[in-house]
């Protein structure tokens, strides 16, 4: 079969490239994906004005790293944090001040639990992330002086929970501790020892510092499944899976190949 005349050549490379960029990755299917990323939206839940944003991002290996920046929470102290929610597809979401059971204007562990569900992962710094040290504060990101938290932290994917990240959209991250008394610290004068943390055989922990302060849904989640919560603190809306930036390296690839048709075509009639 001859060889196609350069103005074929060139009509192809046009049509390449007023294809969408998706059509182009489709057609081009050996580009491998980059690591998958969903955004968490932290805000506040017991008037405390904390607020934050989370990166969930589910590596080619499979572990994940979450990466969590916050202001407005309990200067100089520690931050028991979780990632809460199931990969089963039940209907967990963050819950408002309406549920405030007993009406004392916050709301508890034991009130939320009910709404985002319990511990999926335990965000400590170090060790263990399983359930099992939900309330290992001495291992949880501590708020600095002026309130903020940084934290950062990448889970191999040996010490996930089954289904973790297939089911990212499905998932949340809650964050506790509040200041209900604005006097700086934990202490029991203000909403009393926590029920929640006796409940499970500590002693002695201010129900201040297992209060929920941010929690958060994925909002525009590119990896996973569909959400299966309510949308009370995120926009649960569901995008492409696959990567931007997939999309990106594919048009590139397939449109620099038709380029380089081109010019071994011009190439080939100057001989």
């Amino acid at each position: 079969m001859p060889p196609p005349a350069t103005g074929d050549v060139v009509r192809l490379s046009r049509a390449l490239l007023a294809l969408p960029v998706a059509a182009l990755v489709l057609a081009f299917p050996g580009v491998a994906q980059a690591d998958e990323s969903v955004q968490v939206k932290l805000l506040d839940l017991n008037e405390t004005g904390a607020t934050g944003t989370a990166t969930l991002t589910a590596t080619s290996g499979g572990d994940l790293k979450i990466v969590i920046r916050s202001k407005g929470m309990t200067p100089n102290s520690p931050h028991a944090q979780h990632v809460h929610g199931a990969a089963n597809g039940m209907d967990f979401h963050c819950p408002d001040k309406s549920a405030d059971a007993n009406g004392n204007g916050f709301v508890s562990t034991e009130e939320g639990l009910k709404m985002y569900g319990d511990i999926f992962i335990s965000l400590t710094n170090t060790g263990d992330t399983t359930k099992a040290s939900g309330l290992a504060v001495d291992r949880m990101p501590k708020a600095d002086a002026q309130g903020n938290l940084t934290y950062e932290r990448t889970i191999p994917a040996a010490e996930l929970p089954e289904g973790t990240i297939e089911h990212l959209k499905d998932l949340h991250i809650v964050q506790h501790g509040i200041d209900a008394n604005n006097n700086g610290t934990y202490d029991m004068d203000a909403l009393g020892e926590s029920t929640f943390a006796k409940s499970i055989g500590v002693n002695g922990i201010p129900a201040e510092a297992t209060d929920p302060a941010t929690c958060g849904m994925v909002s525009g989640a590119a990896a996973g499944s569909v959400p299966a919560g309510g949308v009370d603190t995120g926009d649960g809306s569901t995008t492409d899976n696959r990567s931007p930036m997939l999309f990106a390296v594919g048009g590139v690839a397939l449109l620099g190949a038709a380029g380089t048709l081109v010019a071994r075509r011009r190439l080939v009639g100057q001989r």
